[in-house]
């Protein structure tokens, strides 16, 4: 079973990448918007530079990606 940890930017894009999402656009702040065209599934994003993704919203980002956080870390 996955242990839930802070991951950095670049290993949450790269995870979405292998869902199929792609990124759309900037959003309010330091927040990016990334997409998935198959079902149009929109998810936020934080990118501040040299900070970890904190847990809960690694959570959140799991959560709206449909998978549990097994799968999410296997990817």
């Amino acid at each position: 079973m996955a242990k839930l940890r802070e991951l950095t930017y670049k290993e949450v894009t790269s995870r979405l990448k292998k869902l199929g999402f792609r990124y759309y656009r900037s959003g309010k702040g330091s927040h990016e918007l990334w997409v998935r065209d198959s079902d149009g599934k929109v998810i936020p994003v934080p990118h501040h530079k040299g900070k970890s993704i904190r847990k809960g919203t690694i959570r959140a980002i799991i959560r709206e990606t449909g998978l549990s956080v097994n799968k999410f870390f296997e990817l």
